[in-house]
């Protein structure tokens, strides 16, 4: 364990002409604490004077390069005088270093073990640093710092087998029968380290969702089809998690498929169960979770439990009782995608939908919703499934994605990441394409947007379906050190007539003035020169009053007037679809400015890349630039919400060959290197072998549709035709002699 400290130096330079920004003209160092540059400023007004604060507080809440002077005898004693100011302007004009009030953000690194290389053990696996941060955080003074995230070598892994036991899936148990030794031997392959587990499901023991008559039917729900099956039941948990890997197939081998009587089963029940019941299913702490979720079929979802008359929700918890069945199962409804979602991330979880072809679809849109969570197409007999979990596993290996657990609404967080090939990427919090060994970096910026009425808050950052999190706890810096040495009714305050705090009299009600020396009902005309910027201009901008040389701004029902002459408001700024500053910003004396992620004088322009990314996860396909969150296709010809499409553009396995004459509207012709990528492409396919196939480039290379066929004779011909519909012709001998030429 190590401690470093950083601090965001913000150390006011010169004053700026009408508002204070960040240009942050300074690269980032290439260690994971990154120092903010200071504004670039210049002498003038700038709005820690314009916006009137009146304490401490008020001023710290206006901008990050605000100060406070809380020093006595600061400056004149007329009301012209701002103890609100930058830094260096306080400075200059007398108040002592001591007496200023000058939160910034700092960063301490509490834990920072370095990253694992290997886990035979899987003891004390590191695979994110940092490990803890403490930050303390000024509102708008935002701190950046870098995680690194790698997946580590030989990780143990716990596969737990869930499986429908709906008569439809006789077939599939009898083949997982005979394939429990091959998949528990295939992967070990995978991980030294592997235990495994079993359990079933089908749905409520309820009507309507299983057979209540004849009587025969609830002991043998396959009664009506003249067969014999196990009766109706919900979860069942089978085999705890194991290293006896033989376990696995004896007890495949005992069971047996039941019936229930409508189409959808109960799998979502299953999964909640595995996820909360940690102790009773085996999972270990360090090592990857992998639940297979094999069915044939849709499956129901919250609210669903209302057909049989239940309405108590899922809550999340174990209910597996001593014969270790789901004991809720005709008490509480069916969860929800959210509380799937939530019980997976908890358990650091990695499910894998392995489902037959006609509900693919319907599995796909649900792991969109769930992070982690991958999709494959079984086989009618489960024949595949082997292959299928291998597939799953080394696409959940291949992407890390960043998730957030416990972030209140008024922190702001805003990532870029750094993917293989030290490509950056703006705006998204996951890399793609990765292999076993990898390591990747995200920035995280966090700002406070406000003060809420906690002063500390911690949350936590994580990989999907990792164990290590990062712990980040946040102390928000919104007091005042000087107003712990308050005086109320202070001499100084004209004889007790206000408190004394941070060098100014707060007065007490009817009285006004920096000492508090003047009543609201007696002050001279010549006063109200104080309340105009210059002569002529009208007194309080219009619209305040001059009391006691000071302007008292009027209030309304929409908006506030603020300012030292009322000349600002919190209304004034651009609309946008109707919406001030978009709903995106704050309007602060006529300018939007832009919560973190939104740019634009309105507010209207992400800044968030995640919208442009490409199915393949390149950037606008690689043939573009990301625009206020949408793609701009530079490429000519390309097309599409992420440039994906473009009929004129070369993909990986077109080449031509420099110096061509060619009728530029021609369809290429197959060179040699389309043969050779072809080749590549077919093997990684359908043959699951291959450079592509053991680099797991076979998505982004090979885009082309192929289809297998016995024989092509040798006047045939050769077409292939791309997902943008470019054709490219040969013979079929043309094409087996350049493939034979490759070999």
């Amino acid at each position: 364990m190590s401690s470093s400290t950083a601090s965001s130096g913000n150390t006011a330079g010169s004053v700026g002409t009408s508002n204070l920004q960040n240009t942050n003209p300074c690269p980032f160092p290439p260690f994971y604490l990154l120092v903010e540059c200071p504004s670039s400023l210049s002498p003038g007004s700038n709005m820690c004077t314009s916006r009137g604060a009146s304490n401490c507080k008020q001023c710290l809440a206006v901008h990050p390069s605000c100060a406070w002077c809380s020093q006595q005898d600061f400056g004149p004693k007329e009301a012209s005088t701002s103890r609100c100011d930058l830094k260096a302007n306080l400075l200059a004009a007398g108040c002592a270093l001591q007496e200023l009030e000058f939160p910034v953000s700092s960063l301490e690194v509490v834990e920072d073990r370095p990253l694992s290389s290997k886990a035979s053990s899987g003891k004390d696996v590191i695979q994110m640093q940092p490990q803890q941060l403490h930050l303390k955080l000024r509102p708008d003074d935002p701190k950046k710092f870098i995680v690194q995230v790698r997946q580590v070598e030989d990780y143990p892994v716990d596969l737990y087998y869930l499986m429908d036991l709906s008569n439809s899936m006789k077939d599939d148990l009898n083949r997982l029968r005979t394939l429990g030794n091959d998949l528990a031997g295939n992967m070990s392959l995978i991980t030294s380290n592997l235990r495994m587990g079993f359990g079933a499901f089908v749905d409520k023991t309820l009507s309507p969702y299983m057979y209540m008559t004849p009587m025969e039917a609830l002991k043998n729900p396959c009664y009506s089809i003249q067969n014999t099956c196990w009766p109706q039941f919900g979860f069942k948990h089978v085999l705890t998690l194991t290293d006896q890997l033989n376990r696995f197939t004896e007890e495949v081998k005992k069971q047996q498929v039941s019936r229930n009587r409508d189409s959808p089963e109960g799998g979502f029940d299953a999964i909640i169960q595995v996820a909360a019941c940690k102790e009773k299913i085996g999972w270990r702490q360090e090592a990857s979770h992998l639940l297979v979720f094999t069915t044939d079929a849709t499956t129901h979802t919250a609210l669903d439990g209302r057909l049989a008359g239940i309405v108590l929700p899922s809550d999340g918890q174990c209910y597996l009782n001593n014969e270790n069945m789901y004991e809720k199962s005709t008490t509480m409804d069916y969860p929800s995608l959210a509380r799937l979602t939530e019980k997976l991330s908890e358990s650091n979880i990695n499910l894998i939908f392995a489902v037959t072809k006609g509900v693919v679809p319907l599995y796909r849109n649900y792991s969109e919703l769930i992070p982690g969570t991958v999709v494959g197409m079984l086989a009618d007999d489960s024949g595949n499934v082997i292959e299928l979990i291998q597939e799953a596993y080394k696409k959940i290996r291949s992407k890390v994605e960043l998730e957030l657990i416990g972030v209140p609404e008024y922190l702001s967080l805003s990532f870029n990441a750094t993917c293989m090939n030290n490509e950056f990427i703006r705006g998204v919090r996951s890399c793609s394409g990765l292999t076993v060994g990898d390591t990747v970096s995200f920035s995280v910026e966090v700002l406070a947007r406000g003060c809420p009425k906690e002063k500390r808050h911690t949350f936590m950052l994580k990989p999907v379906g990792f164990k290590n999190a990062l712990q980040i706890t946040v102390d928000f810096q919104c007091e005042c050190g000087c107003e712990a040495q308050a005086e109320p009714s202070s001499p100084i305050c004209s004889q007790g007539n206000g408190t004394y705090v941070c060098g100014t009299c707060q007065c007490y009600p009817g009285r006004l003035g920096t000492r508090c020396e003047c009543s609201e009902n007696n002050y001279l005309a010549s006063e109200q020169d104080n309340c105009s910027p210059e002569p002529g201009a009208p007194i309080c901008s219009g619209r305040g009053e001059c009391v006691c040389g000071q302007c008292s701004c009027h209030s309304r029902d929409y908006g506030k007037i603020y300012g030292k002459y009322c000349q600002c408001d919190d209304v004034s700024c651009p609309l946008y679809q109707g919406r001030l500053c978009a709903g995106n910003g704050v309007c602060d004396c006529g300018r939007c400015s832009c919560k973190p992620g939104w740019t634009g004088d309105n507010c209207n322009c992400s800044t968030l890349a995640e919208s442009c990314m490409s199915s393949l996860g390149l950037l606008c396909s690689g043939r573009g630039q990301c625009v206020c969150g949408t793609c701009d296709c530079t490429q000519p010809g390309a097309y599409g919400n992420t440039c994906e499409r473009c009929p004129t553009c070369p993909d990986a396995c077109t080449l031509k060959n420099d110096g061509d004459d060619e009728d530029e509207n021609a369809a290429p012709a197959m060179t040699k290197a389309d043969v050779c990528c072809s080749r590549d492409c077919v093997e990684c396919k359908h043959f699951k072998r291959g450079r592509l196939y053991d680099d797991s480039s076979c998505t982004r290379i090979c885009k082309d549709e192929t289809e297998v066929v016995e024989m092509l004779g040798e006047e045939a011909q050769v077409i292939t035709v791309t997902p943008d519909l470019r054709v490219f012709g040969s013979s079929a001998l043309q094409h087996r002699n350049a493939a034979g030429s490759q070999s």
